[in-house]
């Protein structure tokens, strides 16, 4: 009799096969990481990391056990040591010693998880260039990890450090450290040991003050140290010759760091502190300043020294107690943004604050410019003042060089307002706020000297070919009209910095754009554009601010993050989902860096 249940299922090679382990990592992705070399295991629920991923470089894959011949595929024996591994967004809160057995890895992400500490075996990882540990529960690190000297990017950030020990220094060829959002009171001297240090985010954390050592570090580009409980910084900051992005948002300062020198800082934000005076000695050293924040402090008044800044693009004083500004400020060539919400400004009206940076800054212009007999309705009737003139300043088309007639309502703009330029050399022309339906043919008059044209809020339909003759044009603002194009003609304005395209009914970016390469800023938001080409921008390398809020772009193409000249990039008010509000608080670079690591390898 047999000695088998008849109608029993019987594997005849059940001897020879060995019990597969009960493995939450289903085996297709272990054998890809055999071939790909990495291997990502994210919110997968882990608790621990099963043995098969420590020992996926060391034991022989099932599939060798199983079959007798193989594939140009499955080839075994040829599979790569694992270089990346992911196991962020999961439950661990421990790290086996095995992890020591992946000793080929250059990327290791475990964010997101509960872990309290690491083994001691981490150090021997000595291939390690990019480890992210943020989000976790750490409080100590261990010792092997100083020995990781090829590491570039280390984060730290949403933990529970208190300290951080003087074998920091070691880690030399690090450049990018993020250790924000801890508990640490201070910084040790050691850091200044990271002289290739690019990125450094110190934020949220308890420091009550930077040590001078700091300036050794002559590489760093962003430094961040917002949210702390800083009174002052050391003014050998300075000496950081690379430095371009400063962060000191919310802290205790009363003064504007004093950066003697600083050559390179093109961004400053010292907002929600308690800073009272802007001191004239702090300010003229930050030629290259293009971005100052001094939001929500308790700026009474700002010195001259200001205009010095003339490469200020954007200065953001909101919620202070300024209640008047300097002329001067109307003069600065680059200001395109000044934020003075919350501010008890007397001298100016408030129907005034509300038209935008352009109206303010030209209201101020005037206040420089003013002379008692500047207006021609208040001259006497001479040779240079005719009746049909009345409405003309000639003065400013004289000494200022400004042919003016906006505000006027008016459909066509009048022969006599050209007439009345004469010889003059007129280099800037404004018809803002008429009812202008067509661009007036006789601005091609002015081609030899015309550097500035305003056209806004007009009803404008087309820009005719002719627009082409104004080679020397530097600034072009058509915002608030009803453009859908631009004339390919317009590409031989060679000279062309900046355009304001905004308020209009565009649905896609003006071809010609991207054929201007002189051309700094593009504003054109609050249109109906749906896309951009990365790729053609890209060659656009002078283009330092570039909105198209408001618009109607479904993605955001991750090859725009390669287009490093930028400097503001506002992109909020459109439907796409990534990068996310979160992402676009950070600010421009970060959009661009988040961009970037989204572009496909």
């Amino acid at each position: 009799m047999s000695r088998f249940k008849r109608g029993a299922h019987v594997d005849s090679r059940a001897g020879f096969r060995q019990e597969k382990e009960d493995c939450p990592v289903p085996y297709g992705l272990l054998k890809s990481a055999r071939k790909s070399g990495q291997l990502n295991l994210s919110g997968r629920g882990l608790t621990e990391v099963p043995q098969s991923v420590w020992r996926l470089n060391l034991d022989t894959p099932e599939e060798a056990q199983q079959n007798l011949s193989f594939g140009a595929a499955d080839r075994w024996w040829e599979q790569t040591d694992l270089t990346k591994l992911l196991l962020s967004s999961n439950k661990l809160q421990s790290l086996s010693d095995d992890i020591k057995l992946l000793s080929a890895l250059v990327v290791l992400d475990i964010h997101d998880n509960q872990l309290s500490s690491l083994p001691e075996s981490i150090g021997e990882l000595v291939q390690l260039q990019k480890l992210i540990l943020s989000h976790n529960k750490l409080t100590d690190l261990p010792a092997g990890l100083w020995r990781l000297t090829n590491l570039r990017c280390l984060h730290l950030q949403q933990n529970q450090m208190e300290r951080l020990p003087q074998d920091l220094g070691q880690l030399i060829h690090l450049d990018d450290f993020d250790v924000s959002n801890n508990q640490l009171t201070d910084i040790p001297e050691s850091l200044s040991k990271l002289t290739n240090l690019v990125k450094l985010n110190l934020s949220c954390n308890r420091l009550k003050s930077l040590p001078p050592a700091i300036s050794q570090m002559k590489n760093i580009r962003m430094l961040d140290c917002s949210r702390n409980q800083l009174e002052s910084v050391p003014p050998v900051l300075a000496q950081m010759e690379s430095l371009e992005q400063l962060n000191l948002r919310h802290n205790k300062l009363r003064l504007l760091p004093e950066l003697p020198c600083c050559k390179t800082l093109k961004e400053l934000h010292c907002g929600n502190n308690q800073i009272e005076v802007l001191e004239a000695d702090h300010l003229k050293h930050l030629s290259a300043l293009s971005f100052l924040e001094l939001r929500d402090n308790k700026v009474k008044k700002l010195p001259e020294e200001i205009t010095l800044l003339e490469g200020l693009e954007r200065l953001d004083l909101t919620n202070n107690d300024v209640s008047s500004l300097p002329s001067g400020l109307g003069t600065l060539p680059k200001l395109k943004s000044l934020s003075l919400e919350g501010n008890p400004l007397r001298a100016i009206r408030r129907d005034l604050l509300t038209k935008g940076t352009g109206e303010l800054l030209k209201y101020l212009r005037s206040r420089v410019q003013e002379q008692p007999d500047g207006d021609i309705k208040d001259e006497p009737k001479t040779a240079m003042t005719l009746p049909s003139q009345a409405k003309i300043n000639v003065h400013a088309i004289k000494t200022l060089k400004t042919l003016d007639y906006s505000e006027k309502h008016e459909a066509l703009i009048p022969d006599e307002v050209f007439d009345a330029v004469g010889d003059s050399a007129v280099t800037n022309v404004n018809f803002s706020k008429n009812q202008l339906t067509s661009v007036p043919q006789r601005i091609t008059e002015l081609k030899d000297t015309l550097a500035d044209i305003n056209l806004g809020f007009n009803k404008l339909t087309t820009i005719p070919v002719e627009f082409s003759k104004l080679q020397l044009l530097v600034h072009i603002d058509l915002r608030n009209n009803l453009l859908m194009s631009l004339p390919m003609e317009l590409e031989a304005l060679t000279k062309l910095r900046s355009i304001i395209l905004s308020f209009n009914k565009f649905k896609s970016f003006p071809e010609v754009l991207y054929h201007i390469s002189s051309l700094e800023t593009i504003l054109m938001c609050n249109n109906q554009v749906g896309g951009i080409d990365p790729v053609r921008l890209k060659i656009l390398n002078r283009l330092s601010t570039l909105d198209l809020s408001n618009n109607d772009i479904m993605q955001v193409p991750p090859e725009l993050g390669n287009c490093i000249s930028l400097r503001a990039l506002m992109l909020d008010g459109n439907p796409f989902r990534n990068p996310r509000a979160a992402v676009l608080s950070k600010g421009t670079d970060a959009v661009l860096e988040y961009l970037r690591s989204r572009i496909p390898a």
